[in-house]
C-alpha cells in the first residue's frame, strides 16, 4: 500500500515563497506521474502542476512562471512556489500515481 506524506504549507505574505514536498512510501517501482492539486474554500479541486517520469510538465495558467514542480529520486516531488498571491490560498494536495496525500494548507495573507 502506497502512502503519501506532504509537508511545507503555512502562512506567508503576498510576494513570499513556500516549498511543498511530497514523499511516497511503500512503492519499490518509483512514481510515474507526480501531481499537485489545490482546493480553495468553495471551489473545486484544480490541477496546479504535473510532472511525468519521461520529463513532461504541465502548469495551470495562473501559476505559470511562479510555481515549479521538481522530482527528487523515484518517489519525491516538490512544488516551489514564488511570488505568492492571496488567490493561491488553498489546501494543496499531492497525488502520486493516483494516491492522494492528506493535504497541506497554504495561506497567503498580509
Amino acid at each position: 500500500q502506497i502512502q503519501i506524506a506532504e509537508s511545507g504549507g503555512g502562512l506567508v505574505q503576498p510576494g513570499g515563497s513556500l516549498k511543498l514536498s511530497c514523499v511516497a512510501s511503500g512503492n519499490s517501482l518509483g512514481i510515474n506521474i507526480m501531481m499537485w492539486w489545490r482546493q480553495a474554500p468553495g471551489s473545486q479541486r484544480e490541477l496546479v502542476a504535473r510532472s511525468t517520469r519521461v520529463g513532461s510538465t504541465f502548469y495551470h495558467d495562473s501559476v505559470k512562471g511562479r510555481f515549479t514542480i521538481t522530482r527528487e529520486g523515484e518517489n519525491t516531488s516538490h512544488l516551489q512556489m514564488t511570488d505568492l498571491k492571496p488567490t493561491d490560498t488553498a489546501v494543496y494536495y499531492c497525488n502520486h500515481d493516483g494516491y492522494w496525500g492528506q493535504g497541506t494548507e497554504v495561506t497567503v495573507s498580509s
